[in-house]
């Protein structure tokens, strides 16, 4: 192999990795648009009604509009994350609670 067929077979394999990797988090949804606007459209699958947000780098094919049949890729990404506290967290916090306000047994006498 020369360095030309090596590159171009290195170029390939981190082209498929980067694809199945953007695969992993990239859904889909097919359905003819029943509102459109500038922040969404709203497809209908099945008996579902799926709003998908959009914006100004949503790369659009073709003509948008009302009753034309869609496929859109869209992805989840957390926006917020909060971590609760599981039932031993919760258990452990409530005895340190009362242990703190708990009065605090009388002196021995001398």
């Amino acid at each position: 192999m020369n360095k030309s067929s090596l590159l171009s077979l290195a170029t390939v394999f981190a082209l498929s990795i980067a694809a199945v990797a953007a695969d992993a988090n990239t859904y889909q949804v097919t359905g003819p648009i029943l509102q459109l606007t500038d922040t969404k459209i709203v497809v209908q699958k099945g008996k579902d009604q799926w709003e998908i947000t959009r914006n100004a780098d949503t790369k659009v094919t073709g003509e948008l509009k009302v009753g034309a049949k869609v496929t859109i890729q869209y992805g989840m990404t957390a926006q917020t994350v909060e971590v609760k506290a599981d039932k031993a967290d919760k258990a452990a916090a409530k005895g340190a609670a009362k242990a703190a306000t708990a009065t605090p047994a009388p002196a021995p006498a001398k």
